[in-house]
């Protein structure tokens, strides 16, 4: 299996977030650069779910390690996250 290139991960996560997290998707204007943590956006419930999904769907595994705002903070950020992960080799 190949691994998803950097839009499809974009895609899939944007999507996500918009849809479980954000309470009016419409009204909020999310770019790879929105401050997902200042926003509050990303809690503990929030993170667990989304590693959930990045698992699940997107066949990446999230190592402790990488638990880190700097990881975490943007669309751009966990996009990069994952897209390294995901080019690792299993």
């Amino acid at each position: 299996m190949t691994a998803p290139d950097r839009e499809t991960i974009y895609q899939a996560l944007s999507q996500y977030i918009q849809e479980n997290f954000l309470e009016d998707a419409a009204a909020t204007e999310l770019t790879p650069d929105s401050p997902l943590l200042e926003w509050g956006v990303l809690t503990s419930m929030n993170t667990s779910l989304l590693l959930a999904f990045i698992r699940n769907e997107l066949k990446v595994t999230i190592p402790p390690t990488y638990l880190t705002g700097r990881h975490f903070a943007s669309l751009r950020a966990m996009t990069d996250t994952v897209h390294k992960l995901a080019l690792q080799p299993a």
